[in-house]
C-alpha cells in the first residue's frame, strides 16, 4: 500500500487523506503558488500502525524515500489532522510541528512524535470544546523543506481586527516564523489596502528575539541591534507579499490565514487556512466630531439617552424633522414661544443623534420657560393622562388594521412618517411629567434627610417603591405564565429545554395555550423599546429576549415579583408610620403631602415611559412590507435592509452600485466602538455642561465613578450586553453591565445582582427599578461597556456611586469617592429649607 503522496498530487477535497494542511497544501502547489516541495504521510499510515507501534520497515522505507528525492535536506515535520484547517475551526496549534529535522532516524522520529500529538491533553480537551469526537478523526503528516528563512510572518488576507475586507494585515518578524507562531517575539504589523496594494499603516515593534537554526532544531537567539527596530518589510516587499495574499483569497474565495517566509529576497507560503472568526467589517472609530453648526449647542440627553447607538440611515432622516415638529409644537403650546425650525432638531454627529438649539432658540426657551412655569402641573399628569395617551393610542390603532397590500410605496412611508410623529409628540408630553416626578422625589428627599431621617434609617427611595408600574406588571405577567406553565409538567420541561421551539408551534398538548397566552403578553406589554431606532425589534416582534427571564421564572428564581412588592410595601408602610409618629405638626404635614406627591409620580413616570413605542410594531411591519417588495423588485437583499437606505431611495431613488449598503453598515458599526460627546461644539464653554450630564466618557482607572442610584454593594461577574440579542448571555447573580436600560430590560433585573450604566442618572428608568428589585445600581458612568471587559470580576458600591475593576487593582487600595459620586444629586436638589417651604405652600393649597 502507498502510504505516501506528493503536494502536487493533492486538493482541498482530500482532506480525509492528507488532513486540513497537507490538503492546503497541495491546493497552493497545484495553483501555481510558491510552496515549498514536501509530500504527506496520509491518514492510512496512522490508522494502519496506531500511536504507541513502531513504524513498518516498508513504511519507513516510503517516507525516507520521498525524503530523499528532497533531496535529504532538513524538513519541517508538520501535524496535519482530519478535522484541521477547516472553514468552522481551525484547530491550530493542538497539534505538534517539529523544525530542522535533519537525518532519517530524526524524521522517523518526528512522525512518531506528530501521531502521539492527536492525544495530548490539550488536543483532546480542545476537541471536545469544538464538539469534535476523537474517534472520527485521523492524523496526516506533513514533511516539507525548510525555508532558510530571513523573515517570516503570518498574513491575514481581511482585517481580523476590524473585518474589512479591502485590508490584509502582514505580522513580520525576523528568522523564523516559530518565534512569531508561538507568540516570543512582538512583530512589525502592516495594514495594506487591496486596492493599489499600498500600506495603510504600520506599527514598528523592537524585535528583541527570532528564531533560528541551530544545531539540534531550532535556537532563540538575539537579534542583533542595528535589526531590532528596523522594518522587516520595505513597502515594497509588503505590496509583493500582499499580491500573494489576494491571490491566494481569490484561489479560494474567502479570506485566508497564511503562514509565510522569506529566504534570499523570495516569499514562500508554508501554510494557510480559512479564518474562522472574522468579524463583521467596520471602518476606524471616528475622532472628530465635527458639528453642521458651530454656533448651536449640541446635547445628548432626554430621547437621546434611549437612542445609545449611531442612528440607522432610515430613521437618522425621519426622526429629524418629527422631533423638530414636536418640539415646535410643545413650546408653541407649553412656552407660548415660536421657534423656526432651523433653531432646533435631532440631526446626527458622526451618526449619533444630538438635540440642536441655536442661541436665539436657547433664549427663547429660557424666557419662555420662566413664564410657563406656573404651567407645568397642568401640562403634566393631566395632560398626559387625558389628551397625549389617548391621542396616541388612537392614531396606533387606525393604522394597526389596515391591510398593508393594498397600499402603495409612498403611502406605507408616510404611514411609518405619520406615528413616527405621533410616538415623538407623545415623548414631548411625557417631558412634562419627567421634570415633576423628578422634583417631588428631591424635594422628599432633601426633606426626608434633612428633618426627619435618623442614623442609621433607609433612604428616601424605600418609601417610593412597591407600588404597580408597567414595568413591573410586564414582570407578573410573565411571572403569572410561568405559575400556569408550571401546573403541565411535561409543557414546563419543554418550555426550560427550547422556548423558542415551543413558541414555534412545537411543544405537548398544552402548548397552544401557553402561546395564546404569551402572545396576550406582548399584545400587552410587547411595544416596549430596547432602542427607540426602529431598526431594532421590540418583544412584539421577537421575544426570544423574554426566554432566559421566563426560564428563571419558571425554576421559581428569586422570591417572585409579589412576595418582592408585598415586602416592600409592608417595610414602607412601617416606617411611614414610624415617622409620622414621632414628627411635629409641621414636619408631619409636610413629610405626608411630599411623600404623598412623590409617590403618586414614581409610577406613572413608568407608565408613560413604557408606551412610548406603543407605535413601534406597526412601523417595523409598515417597513417589513416595504422590505418585502424591495427584495422582490431585485433592489435590495433581504427585508431587513430598508433600514438602511434613506427615505429618497425606497421612494424609488437608485439602489444599486451607487448605494453601498456594505460601506454604510461598516461604518455604523465602526461608529458605534466611539463615545460620543455629551455636548458639542467640543473646547468652547459648552465643555462645562458636561458635568450636567451623567457621563462624561472621559474616565480612566480601575476605579470608574458614577451615580450611586440604588444603595447596596455587590461583588460578581460583570456580562456586557449590547443589547436584546445579548439578554440570553446573563446568568443570575451577575451584574448587568448596559449602555443604558429602558423598560423593556425589565426582564433581566430579575436575574441580576446589580446594575451599571453608562447613561442614567438617580431618576432614570434604571435607578426607579433597580430600587424596585433591591439591588445596588451605578449609572452614568460613561464608559461601563468599553472599560469593563466581559466576564470581569467588579465590585459595584450604589452607595459611594463606584464600580471596581477587581483585576486591575488591590481592592485593599481601592479609594471610595462617595462625595463625587452624588454630584448629580446636588445638582438637581434644593436645600431642606427650601423642602419645607413648598411642603407647607403644599398644605396651605390643599395639594397632594
Amino acid at each position: 500500500m502507498t502510504y505516501v503522496v506528493r503536494f502536487a498530487d493533492l486538493g482541498r477535497g482530500d482532506i480525509a487523506v492528507a488532513g486540513g494542511k497537507g490538503a492546503n497544501l497541495g491546493e497552493l502547489t497545484r495553483a501555481g503558488l510558491p510552496v515549498p516541495p514536501g509530500f504527506v504521510l496520509t491518514t492510512a499510515a496512522y490508522r494502519d500502525v496506531g500511536v504507541g507501534a513502531p513504524i513498518p520497515e516498508d513504511m519507513a522505507r516510503e517516507i525516507t524515500d520521498a525524503w530523499a528525492e528532497l533531496g535529504e535536506v532538513p524538513v519541517a515535520v508538520r501535524s496535519s489532522a482530519t478535522a484541521e484547517d477547516l472553514d468552522e475551526a481551525s484547530f491550530a496549534g493542538q497539534q505538534d510541528t517539529y523544525l530542522n529535522v535533519r537525518g532519517a532516524e530524526a524524521l522517523l522520529e518526528a512522525v512518531r512524535q506528530c501521531w502521539a500529538s492527536l492525544w495530548t491533553e490539550r488536543a483532546v480537551a480542545y476537541r471536545a470544546r469544538q464538539g469534535v469526537d476523537s474517534a472520527d478523526i485521523a492524523l496526516a503528516v506533513v514533511v516539507q523543506r525548510m525555508v532558510e528563512a530571513d523573515a517570516a510572518g503570518v498574513m491575514f488576507t481581511a482585517n481580523p481586527t476590524n473585518g474589512r475586507r479591502d485590508e490584509l494585515v502582514l505580522s513580520a518578524a525576523w528568522g523564523l516564523g516559530e518565534s512569531v507562531v508561538g507568540g516570543s517575539v512582538t512583530t512589525d504589523d502592516l495594514v495594506v489596502e487591496k486596492a493599489g496594494l499600498t500600506v495603510a499603516s504600520r506599527t514598528m515593534a523592537d524585535k528583541a528575539v527570532m528564531t533560528v537554526y541551530a544545531d539540534e532544531r531550532t535556537a532563540e537567539v538575539p537579534v542583533p541591534a542595528e535589526r531590532r527596530r528596523a522594518p522587516v518589510l520595505d513597502d515594497k516587499a509588503a505590496a509583493a507579499l500582499a499580491e500573494l495574499g489576494v491571490r491566494v483569497e481569490q484561489h479560494y474565495g474567502a479570506p485566508q490565514d497564511i503562514e509565510w517566509a522569506r529566504a534570499d529576497g523570495e516569499f514562500f507560503l508554508v501554510q494557510s487556512r480559512p479564518i474562522t472568526a472574522l468579524p463583521e467589517p467596520e471602518t476606524a472609530p471616528p475622532t472628530e466630531w465635527v458639528v453642521p453648526d458651530p454656533k448651536a449647542f449640541y446635547f445628548r440627553a432626554s430621547i437621546v439617552e434611549q437612542l445609545p447607538d449611531p442612528l440607522s440611515p432610515l430613521f437618522a432622516a425621519l426622526v429629524d424633522g418629527s422631533v423638530t415638529r414636536s418640539l415646535q409644537a410643545l413650546m408653541r403650546e407649553f412656552l407660548r414661544v415660536d421657534v423656526a425650525a432651523p433653531g432646533i432638531g435631532l440631526p446626527t454627529v458622526n451618526g449619533y443623534a444630538y438635540y440642536r438649539y441655536s442661541r436665539a432658540a436657547m433664549w427663547q426657551m429660557t424666557v419662555g420657560g420662566t413664564r410657563a412655569m406656573r404651567r407645568l402641573p397642568a401640562m403634566g399628569l393631566p395632560n398626559w393622562r387625558d389628551v397625549a395617551h389617548p391621542a396616541y393610542q388612537a392614531a396606533v390603532a387606525a393604522w394597526r388594521d389596515r391591510p398593508l397590500a393594498g397600499l402603495t410605496d409612498a403611502e406605507l412611508l408616510d404611514g411609518v412618517g405619520e406615528l413616527l410623529d405621533a410616538g415623538t409628540r407623545y415623548y414631548t408630553a411625557v417631558q412634562a411629567i419627567i421634570p415633576l416626578a423628578a422634583s417631588t422625589e428631591v424635594l422628599f428627599t432633601r426633606l426626608y434627610d434633612a428633618l426627619v431621617r435618623r442614623p442609621g434609617e433607609p433612604p428616601a427611595s424605600t418609601f417610593l417603591v412597591g407600588f404597580d408600574s408597567a414595568p413591573i406588571l410586564a414582570e407578573k405577567s410573565l411571572w403569572d405564565l410561568a405559575e400556569w406553565t408550571r401546573g403541565h409538567p411535561e409543557l414546563a420541561d419543554a418550555v426550560r429545554a427550547d422556548p423558542a421551539a415551543v413558541w414555534a408551534g412545537g411543544g405537548p398538548a398544552p402548548a397552544e395555550e401557553w402561546r395564546t397566552r404569551f402572545r396576550a403578553h406582548l399584545e400587552r406589554f410587547g411595544h416596549a423599546t430596547y432602542n427607540l431606532d426602529f431598526m431594532h425589534p421590540t418583544p412584539a416582534d421577537d421575544p426570544a429576549p423574554l426566554f432566559e427571564a421566563l426560564r428563571f421564572a419558571l425554576d421559581g428564581g428569586g422570591a417572585g415579583p409579589y412576595a418582592r412588592q408585598a415586602a416592600a410595601v409592608a417595610r414602607r408602610e412601617e416606617l411611614t408610620a414610624a415617622a409620622v409618629a414621632r414628627l411635629d405638626p409641621v414636619r408631619r404635614g409636610a413629610f405626608t403631602r411630599l411623600l404623598r406627591w412623590a409617590q403618586s409620580y414614581a409610577p406613572v413616570r413608568e407608565d408613560a415611559l413604557a408606551d412610548i413605542g406603543l407605535a413601534w410594531p406597526q412601523m417595523r411591519r409598515m417597513l417589513a412590507e416595504l422590505g418585502r417588495r424591495l427584495v422582490a423588485a431585485g433592489r435590495i437583499a433581504v427585508p431587513e435592509d430598508v433600514y438602511w437606505l434613506r427615505p429618497d431611495e425606497i421612494a424609488g431613488g437608485p439602489v444599486g452600485d451607487s448605494v453601498d449598503l456594505a460601506e454604510r453598515k461598516a461604518l455604523w458599526r465602526g461608529r458605534r466602538r466611539a463615545t460620543p460627546p455629551q455636548a458639542l461644539p467640543l473646547h468652547t464653554f459648552v465643555d462645562r455642561f458636561e458635568r450636567w450630564f451623567p457621563a462624561s466618557g472621559k474616565q480612566e482607572g480601575a476605579v470608574l465613578h458614577g451615580t450611586g442610584a440604588s444603595a447596596g454593594q455587590v461583588t460578581a461577574t460583570a456580562r456586557v450586553l449590547s443589547g436584546p440579542a445579548d439578554f440570553g448571555r446573563l446568568q443570575p447573580g451577575e451584574v448587568l453591565v448596559a449602555s443604558i436600560t429602558t423598560p423593556a430590560w425589565t426582564s433581566l433585573f430579575t436575574l441580576a445582582a446589580a446594575v451599571v450604566t453608562d447613561v442614567g442618572g438617580p431618576l432614570s428608568h434604571s435607578s426607579i427599578v433597580a430600587r424596585e428589585y433591591g439591588i445596588p445600581a451605578v449609572l452614568g458612568t460613561g464608559v461601563a461597556t468599553r472599560r469593563i471587559p466581559d466576564g470581569a470580576r467588579v465590585r459595584v458600591d450604589g452607595d459611594a456611586g463606584t464600580v471596581t475593576l477587581l483585576d486591575e487593582v488591590d481592592a485593599d487600595a481601592v479609594p471610595e469617592a462617595a462625595a463625587a459620586a452624588r454630584r448629580p444629586w446636588r445638582v438637581a436638589a434644593v436645600g431642606a429649607a427650601g423642602a419645607l417651604a413648598v411642603g407647607i405652600w403644599l398644605r396651605r393649597r390643599g395639594r397632594g
